[in-house]
């Protein structure tokens, strides 16, 4: 929950139902200062990938989160239990010593993927969801499903009867449909039938982009449909991509859209609605692996997410609501303890780095070289 928020006088305390408005005086030049305290957010939805990648980035996400819904789409990817204990592992011998974090892991469905598999993944303990990507979706989604229906409804019907929920890269990979359609004829010719089919299925829609995707999460059951929400699908538009020249570096799947989009998509978690939580959906690539011809897709964020969360529901005169969103919605639609940590975010302008090097050479993050206003504290 928030705690607190600074104002400059304690007779100009403001109460937004329990949260609390107070004075700080530990600014510089005695100005006043804004602080929020939250409970320690969690990130439904993120990229770590491997080797030397992976220890380069998951301190970021540690620093920031509690847990973290762990995409499996690896080369190769992470489609067994086993497998999907291994990478655990690999995740854990990554973190800094001090590091508090707990990786959530995912299987990655196939075609192939059988009824029994989900039995042993939901018996792991370690085993969260499974991630559905339509064959070439997105990066490194060529061994996903090709057949929903056909191929994999045995398996689905196996994920309802042991509550494991399915996460879902909501686009449609026909060559004929607009790539800034192919969300909401995803939800059209997939996920309406396929919740006909299976009421009782759990299913997040990740990293929504549209307001055709904010229209059917809300109208699904409550508990059985949710969706994540990345900081750019908040705060950038397709015109981001090209503004100054071609931006690589803003560019992710799936990819950004109009401005009423992303101005329903803030309309929507700012509501205050159970049914959206924080998702970065935080891609890193190495710099060459982006800025080349053939450029991969996705947005480094996680160093910057909470600072730019903290924005877009200030801006909406929404930061009442912003735990709940960061803090408590994922972990109530998976069934799991909220966290009892305690994050602060400071209202103190601070720079992005331009960029972060690693043996590999360098991953450039989000607004790299900016100023944001928010700066998550720490011990």
């Amino acid at each position: 929950m928030i705690n607190t928020l600074v104002l400059p006088r304690p007779s100009q305390a403001l109460k937004f139902s329990s949260t609390k408005f107070e004075l700080s005086r530990k600014s510089k030049y005695n100005r006043p200062r804004m602080e929020l305290t939250l409970t320690q957010p969690d990130d439904w939805h993120l990229h770590l990938r491997d080797g030397d990648l992976l220890r380069a980035v998951v301190p970021h996400s540690a620093k920031h989160f509690g847990r973290a819904i762990v995409m499996p789409n690896l080369k190769p990817p992470v489609t067994t239990t086993a497998a999907a204990i291994a990478y655990r592992e690999s995740i854990l011998k990554a973190l800094p010593a001090d590091g508090n974090f707990t990786p959530l892991m995912t299987l990655y469905l196939t075609d192939k993927t059988s009824p029994n598999e989900i039995k042993l993944a939901r018996k792991s303990g370690v085993v969260f969801a499974v991630k559905l990507y339509p064959a070439g979706a997105t990066t490194n989604s060529q061994d996903g499903v090709t057949d929903l229906f056909g191929k994999c409804l045995p398996v689905l019907e196996e994920m309802v009867e042991t509550n494991m929920p399915l996460l879902v890269h909501g686009e449609v990979t026909d060559p004929n449909v607009d790539v800034f359609d192919r969300e909401k004829v995803f939800i059209d010719t997939v996920l309406q039938p396929l919740i006909q089919r299976l009421p009782r299925l759990k299913i997040v829609m990740e990293h929504i982009t549209t307001m055709d995707a904010v229209r059917f999460v809300e109208s699904g059951n409550e508990g059985f449909l949710a969706a994540t929400v990345t900081p750019q699908h908040l705060i950038l538009n397709r015109n981001a991509l090209f503004q100054g020249g071609l931006q690589p570096h803003n560019y992710c799947l799936p990819v950004l859209k109009r401005e009423t989009h992303r101005q329903a998509i803030v309309s929507a978690v700012t509501s205050g609605s159970k049914r959206f939580f924080l998702g970065t959906d935080s891609a890193p690539h190495e710099r060459q692996r982006k800025e080349c011809p053939c450029g991969c897709a996705g947005i480094y964020n996680a160093p910057v997410a909470l600072s730019l969360y903290a924005k877009v529901f200030e801006e909406a005169g929404a930061l009442d609501k912003l735990e709940a969103f960061t803090s408590f919605n994922g972990p109530d639609f998976y069934g799991l303890p909220r966290n009892t940590s305690k994050i602060k975010l400071m209202k103190n302008p601070w720079k992005v780095p331009e960029r972060f090097s690693f043996a590999l050479g360098d991953i450039i993050p989000m607004f790299a070289g900016e100023t944001l206003q928010w700066q998550p504290c720490f011990p």
